[in-house]
């Protein structure tokens, strides 16, 4: 039997649809509590398995790329499990040795686990990455991965987020091909309209090619160009390798 509400009597049952809806709404919170520690414990798991695989390939004297992929692997469970500090060490000692042997995609890749990492110098790993990426043929999605971390950033009025997103929607056409290529385009399409929107309040098709052609987004000889400040300004003048000499040895 379902109670009537007596202002009366304040003693009187709950409704019960009242009550349904409060324990469907602890439920889902005990569900969601339940949910994040299983995934932590997995996390967790993980890690102590990576460590001792570690360990071994450091007694059978293993070669320095399995060594990396080893600590890049760490770092990135690290990461997970809101352990930064822990995690830049690894990070950074696995891309100085992608960078010794050229890997460079996957010295880009520890440079987007780095920037996750949110220590001091996430932002400089951020500039790095996208600068390799860039550079290189690497994966496109990380490349996107990468400057979207720009975009996501950067002040809504600041420039930083358009050219990042231009970028992105280039590499897209240019580097991925078949369903890959149609998924990241509109992918990209859509973050670059949404930062014409929050940047210029942008809210037509023609509104979005003057804005385009205002800020010099259609020739990538210019907004390349723009990029390259872009990640000057996140690394400063903390380099981790020698561009000019990566530079030189690449094709014409």
């Amino acid at each position: 039997m379902q109670a009537s509400l007596d202002p009366a009597n304040p003693h009187q049952a709950i409704p019960m649809k009242a009550y349904d809806i409060t324990n469907r709404l602890t439920d889902t919170a005990a569900e969601s509590i339940t949910r994040q520690g299983a995934e932590e414990a997995a996390l967790e798991s993980h890690l102590l398995a990576l460590q001792e695989d570690f360990e071994t390939l450091k007694r059978v004297g293993a070669d320095a790329a399995r060594l990396a992929d080893a600590k890049l692997a760490m770092a990135r469970t690290l990461v997970g499990l809101g352990r930064g500090e822990q995690a830049w060490p690894l990070g950074r000692e696995a891309f100085d040795a992608f960078m010794d042997q050229e890997q460079f995609e996957s010295a880009a890749d520890c440079c987007e686990v780095l920037f996750r990492a949110e220590q001091p110098d996430s932002l400089v790993a951020l500039g790095q990455g996208i600068w390799l990426a860039v550079t290189y043929p690497i994966d496109v999605e990380l490349a996107i991965e990468l400057l979207n971390h720009v975009v996501e950033e950067t002040p809504d009025d600041a420039d930083g987020a358009a050219v990042a997103a231009t970028t992105a929607l280039f590499l897209s056409d240019v580097r991925a091909e078949g369903t890959q290529r149609d998924n990241l385009v509109f992918f990209t399409s859509q973050m670059l309209s949404n930062v014409a929107r929050r940047h210029s309040e942008v809210d037509s098709q023609e509104a979005f090619d003057l804005w385009r052609d205002r800020l010099e987004l259609r020739e990538p000889e210019k907004f390349l160009v723009r990029l390259r400040n872009v990640v000057d300004v996140l690394v400063q003048d903390q380099w981790w390798f020698d561009r000019e000499a990566l530079q030189a040895r690449l094709p014409d």
